[in-house]
């Protein structure tokens, strides 16, 4: 096997599933964050809450169909670039592929047409069960590719047939021992993203004092979420660091910088420089005993280290080292930022704080770049097995010319460099142009039979207008509380 065309193959493959998760990540949490609003708007008529889902759901259908074209090429690398990879494990990974078509793409699709096109097509109630569908077509799709990967970490219920896995237990492939608490991160990685990106658009609008009920209500509930999910993901991945220490001690190792066979007590690092020709690690700072207390939950507790496996038995260090505190130092911003809002929510001064506003705008794409480095965490400290302590990544490798695996790598790069371009420029032409003012949606007959929905509306409308002002620019009206 050339190294080289082994290297550009996984590089190839990374790169697409990097393209590939970001747009999963934002469309499982718009779903949600949509439904909600469509919801609250059933249930209140108030009409902020259907401007919110009229326009996020733009957002979400450009989302989706950039998911749908970046991952359809990733199950054809598995044939084409491992293909020794689908041989052996094919009858496991294979039908759960086929259950998340089955189950999640199937219910996605047979009812995203409506919750696009539907407004005024089918009943409000019917519209609200399309949506529904949808959002929860996302967490199963989720699940199941959890459940895939989550397998390749910590394989169980299987057997080997002359080096072929074939399932014993599909219960035991299904709930093997990372699945639980990797799930769970992964859709809590994906509610966090989209409450970002929804906290930075909406912040947006405030700083430019645009279409402020709107833009207040969206920011409101972005930090209301946050506050609830951010510290509920930081206990969530420090459950899963457990189940990492017991089942893949290398990577929780490369995770924390830790090189002695076995080291107690454990600082934890907060910056080092790995070195692994020297096997240690340069500049460290750290807090002792730290990290003790967060593997072991004992302040003296013994954790393993690089040196108690060989040297091409461990993961890429430094990578692992770093892309890990990207990813909790973009966690624990996060936490900070929800304790802000809830601080200046207290002191009635959510809406008038510019700074907050300002750190919201830069933080849009935090929950994608927390996902996408929480993924190399995952998959580069796997390594060097793709079926951990079974098959080695560099086994599986189909043995093609490098050239034409860097003519596909390089044009995979420019294809999906213009796809993000295009993608980026429809955004940002959709957030420019904004929600869809209350005028417009009375104007519009939203669903079969909505007499209650035009009458919030011109209630709505008199109130802004009684004000003296245009109720899309006010600095005043409709405050949250």
């Amino acid at each position: 096997m050339d190294v080289d065309a082994a290297l550009l193959s996984r590089l190839q493959f990374a790169f697409t599933v990097s393209f590939h998760i970001i747009f999963p990540a934002i469309t499982i949490g718009l779903a949600t964050f949509i439904t909600i609003w469509e919801g609250l708007w059933l249930k209140t008529r108030n009409p902020v809450y259907l401007q919110l889902a009229k326009f996020w759901i733009k957002p979400f259908a450009i989302t989706f169909g950039m998911g749908v074209v970046g991952g359809i090429v990733l199950s054809y690398e598995f044939g084409t670039n491992f293909s020794k990879f689908t041989h052996m494990v094919g009858s496991v990974i294979g039908p759960l592929m086929a259950y998340e078509v089955l189950t999640a793409f199937f219910l996605e699709a047979g009812f995203l047409g409506v919750m696009l096109f539907g407004w005024q097509r089918v009943s409000e109630k019917v519209h609200f069960i399309s949506t529904l569908t949808v959002a929860v077509g996302t967490w199963i799709s989720a699940f199941w590719i959890i459940v895939a990967n989550s397998w390749m970490q910590t394989p169980a219920g299987y057997e080997i047939v002359d080096g072929v896995f074939h399932v014993k237990s599909w219960m035991e492939v299904i709930f093997n021992p990372s699945m639980h608490f990797r799930f769970f991160h992964m859709l809590l990685a994906a509610f966090l993203t989209g409450t970002f990106v929804v906290a930075g658009v909406s912040a947006w609008f405030l700083l430019r004092k645009r279409d402020l009920p709107f833009a207040r209500k969206g920011f409101s509930m972005a930090l209301w979420a946050a506050l609830v999910l951010a510290p509920l993901q930081a206990w969530v991945g420090d459950e899963h660091g457990l189940v990492v220490k017991e089942h893949q001690p290398a990577k929780l190792a490369a995770m924390e910088g830790i090189w002695p066979k076995s080291e107690s007590p454990v600082p934890l690092l907060l910056f080092a420089v790995p070195d692994e020709n020297a096997e240690e690690n340069h500049f460290e700072i750290g807090i002792p005993h730290l990290g003790s207390l967060i593997l072991t939950h004992s302040f003296d507790g013994a954790v393993t280290g690089l040196k108690a496996f060989a040297p091409e038995d461990r993961p890429p260090v430094k990578f692992v080292f770093y892309s890990f505190r990207i990813m909790v130092g973009l966690g624990v911003l996060m936490i900070l930022v929800a304790l802000t809002g809830a601080f200046l929510r207290y002191k009635g001064k959510l809406y008038e704080f510019t700074p907050l506003h300002r750190l919201c705008l830069l933080m849009t794409p935090a929950g994608v770049i927390a996902t996408l480095f929480g993924w190399y965490v995952v998959e580069v400290g796997r390594q060097p097995w793709i079926v951990y302590g079974l098959v080695r990544t560099m086994d599986i490798v189909s043995p093609l010319p490098a050239g034409r695996v860097l003519f596909s790598l390089s044009l995979f790069v420019i294809t999906y460099s213009l796809l993000f371009g295009v993608y980026i420029y429809f955004m940002r032409k959709l957030i420019r142009k904004g929600p869809p003012s209350q005028e417009s949606l009375l104007a519009q007959r939203v669903g079969v039979d909505s007499p209650g929905y035009a009458l919030a509306l011109v209630k709505q409308i008199d109130h802004d207008h009684t004000l003296g002002e245009d109720p899309h620019s006010k600095p005043n009206a409709e405050k949250e509380h």
